[in-house]
C-alpha cells in the first residue's frame, strides 16, 4: 500500500512537470509576443512621424493580441503563483493547518476549471463559426486578418487554464496524501479521517451549503446581486483566486436575474473575448515591461543617489531624498510595488548607515514607494479609466498636482519629524556623508532618467503619443538605456519578459472578471437603487464621500488595491455620477485612498514587500508597520484635502 501511494505520488509529480513545461513553452512564445507589439507600435510611430507612412491594422493587431496573449499566458500564470489571490485565511493555514488548506484549494481549483471549461465552452461556436465563414478584423482594401486564430489561442488557453487548475488540485491531493508520510496507508486513512482543522472545514462547508442552497432559494434581482456581493467577499478573504470567484459568482447571479443560462454564458463569452479586446489594453504589458527594465537599468539607485548627495545636508534630507527619487521613478514606472523592492535595497543600508533609525528608514521607503500609483503614468489610473470609461491620458493629466501635492507633504512631514521628534528619524547625531559624487556625475546620471520622463509624459501630455504608445516608446527607450549601460544581458531580458507577461496576464484577467461583475450588478439594479438611497437620504455627495472613503480602508486592510476598485467602483460609480461628482476627480481620490491599505495592517502589500526585500532578518513587519504609520496619517490629509477641494484634481482640466 505504501508503494502504491509513493508511486502515485510520483506520477503527480510527473505530470505537473510536464504540464509546467508545456505551459511555460506556450506561455515564452506570448511573452516574445509581446515584445514584438513593442516593436509594431514604434515602427508605426517611427514610419507616421518620419515618413508619412504609418503601418496599417496596428491598433487591431495591438487589441486582437492582448486577448490572445492574456489566454496563452494564464495557465503559466496560474503554475507560478502569480494569478491575484489574498492570503489573509489561507496563508496561516498553509503554516498551521496544512490539510485544511489543502482541502480548501482544491476547492478553488475546482472552481476554476469551471470557469475555464465555462469560458471554453463559449468560444467554441465562435471558433467554429469564425474559421467557417472566413471571418476577419480590419477593413477591406487597407487591412484584413483572419479570426479564428485569436479565437483558437482563446479556446486552447483555456483548455490549458483546466489543466493547470487540475494539476494544482493534484498538488494538493498529493499534499493530503503525504499529511504523514511515516504511516502506511490504512494508518494514514485514520489520520486523514480526523485531521488538524476540521472546524475550519466545517465552516468553510456550511459556507459552501448556504450558497447552494441560495442558488434554489427564491430571490428578486436586489437579493441576488446582495448574496453574489457577500459570497464573493468571502471566498476571496477565504483565499479563492479573485478573478475565478468574480466570474463564477457573476455567471451565477446573471443566470438566475434573467432564469436564462444561455444569456449567462452569452456574457461570459462576451467578457471572455470583448472585455480587453481594445487597443488602450497594449498599454498594461508595456508600461510593465518599461518598469522592469528600468529596474535592471539601476535607474532607481541612481536617482537615489543624486537625491541624497543633494540633500545630505539638510535635517532629514536622506528621508526627503528618497521621497525624491520614488517620485521620480513613479514617473517612469507607475508600479508603486517595484519602488518598494527597487528603494528598500537601495535607500534602507545607506540610511542605516548614516545614523537613521531603521524604523524610520523602511516607513520612509514603504510610504513613499505608493507615490509609483498615483503620479503618471500609473498603473491603477489605467485600470480606473478602463472600469470608468474614462480618458487615460485625462487622468494622468488630474494627477500631477495631487502626486506632487502627496510627495511635497512625505517630504515637508520628513523635515518637521527631524526637528520636533529627532530620536524618531535619527539614532546617532553623526553627520550624512555621501561622497564620489560631483555635479557633473550627478548631472550625468540624470539624463536618462529626463529622458525617459519626456518620452512617456512628454509624448502624451503633447498629444504625440497615445498612452499605448507612450508605453511602447517609453519601454524600448528603456531597454536602449539598460543597453547602453550595460546592465541588460539575454538572460535578464527573458526573465523580463516572462515577468512581463505574468504580471499582465493577472492585472487583465481580473478586468475580465470585472466585466463579467459588472454586467451582473447591472441586472441587479443595486447601483440604481444605491444612487437612489444616497439622493434621497440627503446624504450629498461628499457625505457618501465620506461613507465610501472609510469603506476603501477597510477593505485596504485585507485586500489588494485592485480587488478593491473592481469589487466598489461598479457600485461606486453610478451613485457618483448620479450626485453630480466628477469621475476624473473620484478616480484620483480613488486611487490615493485605495493605496492607504497598502500600508495598513493586516495586509499592507507593500509592507510585506520591503519585509521580503530586506536583508536584516531581525526586522520585524510590526516595526515596518509602525515606521508607515506617519506615512498613512499624511496620506489620510492628502486625500481630505483632495476630497473637498476637487480643484485640486482638475488644474489642467
Amino acid at each position: 500500500m505504501r508503494g502504491s501511494s509513493q508511486h502515485f505520488r510520483r506520477r503527480i509529480d510527473q505530470t505537473v512537470s510536464g504540464v509546467s513545461t508545456l505551459t511555460g513553452v506556450i506561455s515564452g512564445a506570448a511573452s516574445i509576443w509581446i515584445f514584438c507589439l513593442m516593436l509594431l507600435i514604434c515602427g508605426d510611430i517611427l514610419g507616421r512621424t518620419l515618413l508619412n507612412t504609418p503601418i496599417q491594422g496596428v491598433s487591431e493587431i495591438v487589441a486582437n493580441s492582448i486577448v490572445a496573449i492574456v489566454f496563452l499566458q494564464a495557465a503559466h500564470t496560474l503554475m507560478s503563483g502569480r494569478m491575484t489571490r489574498t492570503d489573509i485565511l489561507i496563508g496561516p493555514l498553509e503554516e498551521h493547518r496544512p490539510f485544511a488548506a489543502a482541502v480548501m484549494r482544491i476547492v478553488f481549483h475546482l472552481a476554476g476549471i469551471v470557469v475555464f471549461a465555462l469560458i471554453a465552452q463559449g468560444t467554441w461556436p465562435k471558433l467554429v463559426d469564425a474559421w467557417a465563414e472566413d471571418e476577419f478584423f480590419g477593413a477591406q482594401g487597407v487591412f484584413t486578418a483572419p479570426v479564428w486564430p485569436i479565437k483558437a489561442c482563446l479556446f486552447g488557453g483555456s483548455l490549458l487554464t483546466c489543466l493547470a487548475f487540475a494539476t494544482q488540485a493534484l498538488l494538493d491531493l498529493k499534499e493530503i496524501l503525504s499529511h504523514n508520510r511515516a504511516a502506511p496507508l490504512r494508518i494514514r486513512h485514520t489520520v486523514l479521517t480526523t485531521p488538524r482543522g476540521w472546524p475550519i472545514l466545517v465552516v468553510f462547508a456550511a459556507v459552501l451549503v448556504v450558497g447552494y442552497a441560495l442558488v434554489f432559494a427564491d430571490m428578486d434581482r436586489i437579493g441576488v446581486g446582495l448574496a453574489a456581493i457577500a459570497f464573493m467577499l468571502v471566498l476571496i478573504l477565504s483565499g479563492a483566486h479573485i478573478a475565478v470567484v468574480l466570474i463564477l459568482l457573476s455567471f451565477l447571479g446573471i443566470w438566475l436575474i434573467r432564469y436564462n443560462p444561455t444569456v449567462a454564458m452569452r456574457s461570459l463569452a462576451l467578457a471572455a473575448d470583448g472585455a480587453i479586446n481594445r487597443y488602450l489594453f497594449g498599454v498594461v504589458p508595456l508600461f510593465v515591461l518599461m518598469g522592469l527594465v528600468v529596474d535592471i537599468a539601476d535607474i532607481g539607485r541612481e536617482a537615489y543617489r543624486v537625491a541624497a548627495w543633494m540633500l545630505q545636508r539638510i535635517r532629514g534630507g536622506l528621508g526627503i531624498a528618497t521621497v525624491a527619487a520614488n517620485a521620480v521613478f513613479a514617473s517612469i514606472t507607475g508600479i508603486s510595488i517595484a519602488s518598494a523592492a527597487v528603494f528598500s535595497r537601495v535607500a534602507v543600508p545607506q540610511m542605516v548607515a548614516n545614523g537613521y533609525n531603521n524604523r524610520f528608514a523602511l516607513g520612509v521607503v514603504a510610504g513613499s514607494s505608493v507615490l509609483g500609483m498615483l503620479i503618471p503614468p500609473s498603473l491603477l489610473l489605467i485600470i480606473y479609466g478602463v472600469l470608468a470609461e474614462q480618458s487615460v491620458g485625462a487622468l494622468f493629466l488630474a494627477a500631477i498636482v495631487p502626486g506632487a501635492l502627496l510627495a511635497f507633504v512625505f517630504g515637508t512631514g520628513i523635515y518637521l519629524m527631524a526637528w520636533l521628534r529627532p530620536k524618531m528619524v535619527m539614532q546617532s547625531d553623526k553627520p550624512t556623508v555621501i561622497e564620489g559624487e560631483t555635479w557633473r556625475s550627478a548631472l550625468i546620471k540624470l539624463v536618462p532618467i529626463t529622458a525617459l520622463v519626456v518620452i512617456v509624459l512628454g509624448g502624451i501630455y503633447s498629444g504625440v503619443f497615445t498612452p499605448t504608445e507612450a508605453g511602447a516608446a517609453g519601454a524600448a527607450a528603456a531597454i536602449a538605456v539598460a543597453l547602453l549601460k550595460g546592465s541588460l544581458t539575454w538572460a535578464r531580458l527573458w526573465r523580463v519578459l516572462v515577468d512581463t507577461g505574468l504580471v499582465s496576464v493577472s492585472i487583465l484577467l481580473l478586468i475580465i472578471a470585472a466585466s463579467m461583475y459588472s454586467r451582473m450588478l447591472s441586472l441587479s439594479t443595486i447601483p440604481q437603487e444605491a444612487t437612489m438611497f444616497f439622493a434621497e437620504a440627503g446624504f450629498g455627495l461628499m457625505g457618501f464621500m465620506m461613507i465610501y472613503l472609510v469603506l476603501v480602508v477597510i477593505m485596504g486592510m485585507f485586500l489588494d488595491s485592485t480587488s478593491i476598485m473592481l469589487i466598489l467602483l461598479p457600485l461606486a460609480l453610478p451613485v457618483v455620477s448620479g450626485l453630480g461628482g466628477d469621475l476624473i476627480w473620484f478616480g484620483i481620490v480613488t486611487v490615493i485612498a485605495v493605496e492607504i491599505g497598502l500600508l495598513t495592517p493586516p495586509f499592507g502589500l507593500t509592507v510585506y514587500v520591503v519585509k521580503a526585500t530586506i536583508s536584516d532578518r531581525s526586522t520585524s513587519l510590526g516595526d515596518i508597520f509602525i515606521g508607515t504609520f506617519p506615512f498613512v496619517i499624511m496620506m489620510t490629509v492628502v486625500t481630505l484635502i483632495l476630497t473637498f477641494v476637487p480643484a485640486l484634481s482638475l488644474v489642467f482640466e
